[in-house]
């Protein structure tokens, strides 16, 4: 009976799939599947060969293997790998190379051959590109074939680099990389525009040929293009699609990753289900946007013939589902983010009492504050709340470095046209534009560089927090140390980091938190920075202002929360949302074409206000007060 409700479960998924709890489960589950293998090609006298995967996906594979290697005593002396890919051009010493990845990952410390790996040469001159391509193939049919294929899968469904377009049956070749790789890749490299557009890759017909192949996806980043690959139809347009045509195939997920699959994300499809609060609240919001009907309006039929039945005999009738959910989305909404004063609270986000609060918002970011719920801060401040911001990190990668000249000409003119002594700052200057005239893409900056371009985001941050009302004393610069060793470091988080951040809440024992809640990419700074205020409070939570404090996350620029999952929602007036934009503006640095502009080619304020604004239509479909815009927060329990 379990299996067969198991199948009915995932009966829109074309090819098996596994979900664990977290990515460290799963990274330990496919690294002991390997050792597996290994075992048991060593007990025969056999050799495993591997196809092996670069990218952040398996990093926590290659470390469990690592740490089974040197604490079970696991050798690796009779595996041959093979790499999926390799840019080009591309020298094996760069630090974006694959052959430096894999080294730093699994290699240098393991006691594999290194006459038995094998990574596409990004060095090779082009013309010899497709021998190299056939010996390649060569030498693994010559070895039997793949035992083991590791993939990552990227947002274009590629796997390796078979961008959209590849042949199911292609083999190693030369690829032109598709736009949206290389912006993905742009941060390890300077910029995209220092991202190589070709690499070498192994063709899907290669990888096909492997005994078995598992294919590894984490975080929400991915979960749109998992869905696709599982569930939708066979497409070049998604080469994993062609991994549905495998015997051999499993894909291993974490719950994120999993989460835009059907019996996941709408459940009431392909099961019964167990109707909870939250659950009701989202299959309703989702029935009547499937509908694009006001929830007032949903009737018996809508629930029978949209999956929902169970629902409706269980706690109907549907009407009265309807309102009800219908209150509980109108009792997220509030004009008063710090409670509203001798108001009775019982039915609103925030509490009441104290009716002035003690406000920390955490900025990852030196522009987060106000992108991401400028309205809310200006509010809080102009309701009479003792509000703080502090920004976590400097922010100065992410400075042009003509920019940063330009301030530091400024400087060097202002001085002279008021009769100060310029040679210290005309050698400074001198010696900034030689190392920036040489500068290699990803090169870290000088020191002198470092401190200037982090000058340039907390001048923009301390103008941007007046803006909104603050006074000097209430705005934090934080300059957590995590920021800068990660550019040399994986794992830059220490003790620091949590103490200074403690040293704050201890400072200002606030009532409320405000921090970034963007965790689509676990590696990415709002998620290290959301993860040090966790641990700082948890390790606080006998304090007794603690035992009051709320934690809400707000999101950034580039998405939203589910309606479902929003659980305060700050109406904006058009007036507001031209004042949150005056804030924004106050980043110059950031004005027209950020460093990192991620997918989208729109400024931070237009991203912005396009996102509030379709909070507040997503509000209004459903049949409630229509409002210019909306800021969207959801409290987190620690």
């Amino acid at each position: 009976m379990a299996r067969l409700n198991l199948l009915e479960e995932t009966r829109f998924e074309k090819l098996p799939v596994t979900v664990y709890v977290n990515t460290d489960v799963a990274s330990r589950k496919v690294a002991r599947r390997i050792t597996d293998l290994i075992l048991k090609k060593s007990k025969n006298g056999e050799k495993a060969v591997l196809g092996l995967a670069t990218g952040v996906t398996p990093i926590g594979v290659y470390k469990e293997l690592v740490r089974i290697h040197k604490e079970e005593n696991v050798s690796f002396k009779n595996v041959i790998t093979f790499n999926l890919d390799e840019y080009f051009p591309m020298k094996p010493t760069s630090s974006q190379s694959y052959v430096s990845f894999m080294k730093e990952n699994l290699f240098d410390h393991i006691d594999i051959e290194m006459a038995n790996v094998h990574i596409p040469d990004g060095t090779l001159n082009i013309e010899k590109i497709p021998a190299f391509c056939l010996d390649y193939e060569k030498k693994i049919t010559d070895l039997g074939g793949l035992d083991l294929q590791i993939l990552g899968i990227g947002r274009t469904g590629h796997i390796g680099f078979n961008e959209p377009g590849s042949a199911p049956n292609s083999g190693t070749r030369l690829v032109t990389l598709d736009d949206l790789t290389r912006r993905d890749a742009s941060r390890d490299f300077g910029g995209k525009q220092n991202v190589p557009t070709k690499a070498i890759t192994m063709g899907i017909g290669t990888i096909f040929k492997a005994r078995e192949i598992i294919l590894m996806a984490w975080n929400t980043k991915k979960a749109s293009i998992i869905k696709k690959a599982v569930e939708g139809e066979i497409s070049s347009d998604v080469p994993a699609t062609y991994l549905q045509l495998s015997e051999n195939v499993e894909f291993v997920l974490d719950q994120d990753a999993a989460s835009d699959l059907t019996r996941f994300n709408t459940p009431w499809l392909v099961k019964d289900c167990v109707w909870d609060g939250p659950l009701i609240k989202k299959a309703v919001i989702w029935l009547a946007n499937h509908l694009d009907k006001p929830i007032l309006k949903l009737t018996e039929e809508d629930y029978n013939n949209n999956g929902m039945a169970q629902l409706a005999t269980e706690k109907g009738p549907v009407y009265n589902i309807n309102i009800d959910i219908f209150n509980k989305i109108q009792h997220t909404i509030t004009g008063w983010p710090g409670g509203k004063p001798n108001a009775d609270d019982s039915q609103r986000p925030e509490r009441a009492n104290p009716d002035k609060k003690r406000v920390i918002v955490f900025s990852p970011h030196p522009d987060d504050d106000v992108i991401s719920m400028g309205g809310t801060f200006i509010r809080l401040v102009d309701q009479g709340h003792e509000v703080h911001v502090a920004y976590q990190t400097s922010g100065n990668t992410a400075v042009w470095d003509d920019d940063a000249l330009r301030f530091v000409e400024f400087a060097r003119d202002f001085s002279k046209a008021i009769s100060i002594d310029t040679e210290k700052l005309d050698a400074l200057y001198m010696s900034m534009r030689t190392f920036l005239d040489s500068k290699q893409p990803n090169q870290a900056d000088t020191h002198e560089i470092q401190t200037l371009k982090g000058l340039i985001r907390k001048g923009e941050a301390i103008s941007g927090a007046r803006f909104a009302g603050l006074a000097d004393d209430r705005i934090h610069f934080m300059a957590l140390p995590f920021y800068d060793r990660g550019k040399t470091e994986r794992n830059p988080v220490t003790e620091a980091d949590i103490k200074i951040t403690m040293e704050l809440l201890q400072k200002v024992k606030p009532h409320q938190i405000f921090a970034a809640g963007d965790f689509a990419d676990p590696h990415g700074t709002h998620k290290v920075c959301f993860d040090i205020i966790t641990q700082a409070l948890n390790r606080l939570e006998n304090e007794s202002w603690v035992k009051d404090c709320w934690l809400w996350m707000y999101r950034g620029a580039w998405h939203e929360f589910e309606t479902h999952e929003i659980q305060m929602a700050v109406p904006l007036s058009p007036q507001e949302v031209e004042r949150k934009r005056f804030a924004i503006f106050k980043h110059q640095s950031q004005k027209d074409r950020p460093v990192f502009p991620g997918d989208d080619a729109r400024e931070f304020w237009v991203r912005a206000e396009d996102r509030t604004r379709e909070t507040a239509k997503s509000y209004d479909r459903l049949g409630l007060a229509e409002y210019e815009a909306m800021e969207a927060f959801v409290r987190w329990k620690f």
